[in-house]
């Protein structure tokens, strides 16, 4: 078993290079990918959070749902669904964000587990290639005892140590590209999160103000949302019959 090992050994190091050079162009197509992702989706959310709550205390639900349609953003293509819940009112819609940013977040973390492997085991692929080309220097070594078996030795070592280079090389990219990208779902994330907050309090002052109103027989017994829904603030489409 140890000499299968040994033969094994002794073809060299110089294939645990192609491996990490395969890994290299892998882990940059992904980042360029996920560069492109994230900037053909960038928005101004907190421009786009002020103008959602005013269509909505306008009575607008279509102005607020096209406003979403139209926005490249992430953050709006998690609260646009959220906005056909509006008649089951606060709890209705902060469970259907949660599920929305849910299905979302699948696809934000896309290549984030691959990128995360690279930049942990690239180092190690490296030092596999440097302790076989080790391993063949000393057999190199054992062969002879002149100078130039030396001479091999001492540069088959210097061959391997660079194999340990390059895996750091394709690892410290990887390892920043993933703390890069995990920000930046973070950063959706807290986005989605301080919209939706807007959201649930102006639907639940409005509901809130709708019961004292009703309590004085001066507002129709429904919530707010109820009458978003069925277009009651201005005369606009129900919410079922937005795209």
């Amino acid at each position: 078993m140890i000499e299968r090992l040994s033969r094994v050994a002794l073809l060299g190091s110089a294939w645990v290079l192609y491996v990490l050079f395969g890994l290299s162009i892998f882990s940059i197509g992904l980042m360029i990918e996920r560069w492109i992702f994230f900037r053909v989706r960038r928005d101004d959310t907190d421009k786009l959070s002020e103008r959602l709550i005013d269509y909505l205390r306008g009575g607008d639900v279509r102005g607020a749902n096209d406003l979403l349609a139209k926005s490249p953003s992430i953050e709006a293509a998690v609260v646009r669904p959220a906005l056909k819940w509006l008649e089951g009112g606060a709890g209705a819609v902060e469970e259907a964000l949660e599920g929305e940013m849910r299905k979302k977040r699948r696809e934000l973390e896309r290549g984030m587990t691959s990128m995360g492997t690279i930049g942990n085991n690239a180092p190690f692929v490296g030092l596999l290639g440097t302790v076989i080309g080790v391993i063949d220097a000393f057999h190199v070594l054992g062969q002879g005892q002149n100078k130039e078996a030396m001479g091999n030795v001492m540069s088959g070592i210097s061959e391997a140590l660079v194999a340990t280079g390059v895996g750091l090389f394709v690892a410290l990219p990887a390892v920043v590209a993933y703390n890069v990208m995990a920000k930046k779902v973070n950063e959706i994330e807290s986005n989605v999160g301080v919209i939706g907050k807007q959201l649930l309090a102006y639907l639940k002052a409005q509901d809130k103000l709708a019961t004292e109103l009703h309590a004085l027989g001066e507002w129709p017994h429904k919530s707010v949302g109820a009458l978003a829904a069925d277009g009651g603030f201005s005369g606009h489409p129900p919410m079922s019959e937005l795209d």
